[in-house]
């Protein structure tokens, strides 16, 4: 079954991955499992004509199954490939499925504020010592010895906030979190994420609009 999938590229440079986070895992996803895909790279600057054809949104990533529809919603492609090639098993069981799933939007908001008694770096911080409680007791992977869905999308989450936190605030995950340091090495190492990771300068340039609003 042939699969193909449309991903951003990044900004100036649509020969290159882009920064999404959610392509990225769905790529880490396809590594993963060993599934060969054909790759579309979308300029956001001017998505083609094909695309917004068979993708009137406009948004990525999609994926599409032999001469199947597009499929969109990370979640639901990542289910999707867990479906159709169960081997190996990626599906994590319910009680860590929700493992560091605030840990994307309280960085964000952290990111974006301009305020820096609003709480919300406080926030953050619960969310990864809660993550780091957790890999202490079930570690070194969310499920254990084994990589999992939940990895995968932690993985690219934790380097956006590696990446901008570093660049437009100059902060850094405190050392004392010695369990998610070594968790993020691990991911970080995979072979998959070197091959699927965006530039620094890529991440740093996508999330700059944002910042600078």
């Amino acid at each position: 079954m042939a699969v193909e999938i449309c991903v951003k590229a990044a900004a100036g440079a649509p020969g290159i991955l882009g920064d999404c986070p959610f392509c990225q895992r769905v790529l880490l996803t396809l590594k993963e499992k060993g599934i060969e895909y054909k790759q579309h790279l979308i300029s956001f600057d001017a998505k083609p004509q094909w695309f917004l054809e068979v993708n009137p949104e406009g948004k990525v990533p999609v994926i599409k199954f032999g001469d199947g529809e597009w499929i969109s919603d990370s979640d639901v492609i990542v289910g999707k490939l867990e479906e159709k090639y169960p081997n190996p098993s990626l599906s994590a069981p319910p009680e860590v499925s929700s493992v560091g799933s605030k840990i994307f939007p309280t960085f964000v908001k952290f990111l974006l504020s301009k305020d820096a008694s609003d709480g919300t770096e406080q926030a953050l911080l619960d969310e990864l010592k809660a993550l780091d409680e957790h890999l202490k007791t079930k570690g070194p992977y969310v499920n254990g010895g084994d990589i999992c869905a939940v990895d995968l999308s932690l993985a690219p989450k934790l380097y956006h906030l590696d990446v901008a936190l570093g660049h437009f605030k100059g902060w850094t995950i405190p050392q004392s979190l010695t369990h998610v340091h070594k968790y993020k090495e691990l991911l970080y190492s995979q072979e998959s994420f070197k091959k699927t990771q965006a530039a620094k300068e890529h991440v740093i340039a996508g999330w700059a609009p944002k910042v600078n609003a």
